[in-house]
């Protein structure tokens, strides 16, 4: 044995030996590392499918954003406006414009918020046009009343004949001015449907609330209402009588589709309709006078 201690080497004086601690330590070293590196991937690793965990429970306790019901146009009314509201209740709410959008036929009629605003010369029109009604109506329905003693009475004398004559004339020389009156009377009625379609026409989208002297008279649905059966403007003609076909939904002489509203006296849907189309409707008590 030479003279190192018995179980050591002396790296050195032996260079092969020093070549392969060298290797060794190397390895070793390389070792180390790559278990190093397969445990921070595995601690990631582990932080991640954490982190999905905890995300996912929090996905799955977080509230869903909520959408929105739509409110239906329906017997119960629309936007807290029921059917018989007072004028007053029903600006109290909010949902309509405060300022009239028209006074035709004597009932005050109102936008919903956000709706058009007054038409001041449309309602300047319509005015003109319902006093022109009146005035001609009022003259027309006067010519109507027989006048007293426009008949010959059984055995008249002559001079009671002569009378009966002379007044006969006379009116004969008005019956042409007459006439006239009667035919302007006529001409204004007309006038005064037309005003009326007109007002329906400019609110066919926006729609619109009317009130007569008992309360709410009119709900015009908006365009883009629907009933609780899915029933409102471009909805097919088909679609509306399957929907209300068994319930008593009728065409009127006017041309629009009514339905009585179920334990709602009075009170009657309406379905404007083009061709096959639904254009319009509306929640009515055509027994509410206007004013």
């Amino acid at each position: 044995m030479s003279s190192e201690t018995k179980g050591e080497i002396d790296l050195g004086k032996n260079p092969a030996l020093r070549r392969l601690a060298g290797a060794g330590l190397t390895v070793a070293l390389v070792v180390a590392g790559a278990s190093a590196c397969n445990d921070d991937a595995a601690d990631s690793k582990a932080t991640g499918a954490a982190a999905a965990r905890t995300g996912a429970a929090a996905s799955a306790t977080a509230p869903a954003s909520a959408t929105p019901t739509p409110v239906a146009f329906g017997a119960a009314g629309y936007r807290g406006l029921t059917p018989g509201i007072a004028k007053d209740a029903a600006l109290a709410t909010g949902a309509l414009e405060p300022a009239p959008v028209s006074l035709l036929d004597g009932c005050t009629d109102f936008a919903y918020k956000g709706g058009p605003a007054p038409d001041a010369a449309r309602m300047a029109s319509e005015a003109a046009t319902e006093a022109t009604y009146k005035d001609l109506n009022a003259k027309a329905d006067a010519l109507k009343k027989p006048a007293a003693g426009s008949t010959l009475p059984p055995n008249a004398s002559a001079k009671e004949a002569a009378e009966f004559a002379a007044g006969a004339y006379g009116s004969a020389k008005n019956s042409a001015a007459d006439a006239k009156t009667i035919a302007d009377a006529t001409m204004s009625t007309a006038q005064l449907m037309v005003a009326r379609e007109a007002r329906d026409a400019a609110f066919l989208t926006a729609g619109r609330v009317s009130f007569g002297v008992d309360g709410l008279r009119e709900l015009v649905a908006p365009a883009d209402a629907r009933t609780a059966e899915g029933i409102g403007a471009g909805s097919t003609v088909d679609a509306l009588k399957q929907a209300y076909g068994a319930k008593g939904l009728e065409l009127t002489k006017s041309g629009k589709f009514q339905l009585p509203v179920e334990g709602k006296p009075g009170w009657q849907y309406e379905f404007t309709v083009d061709g096959d189309k639904v254009t319009g409707v509306a929640l009515a008590n055509r027994t509410t006078k206007c004013a």
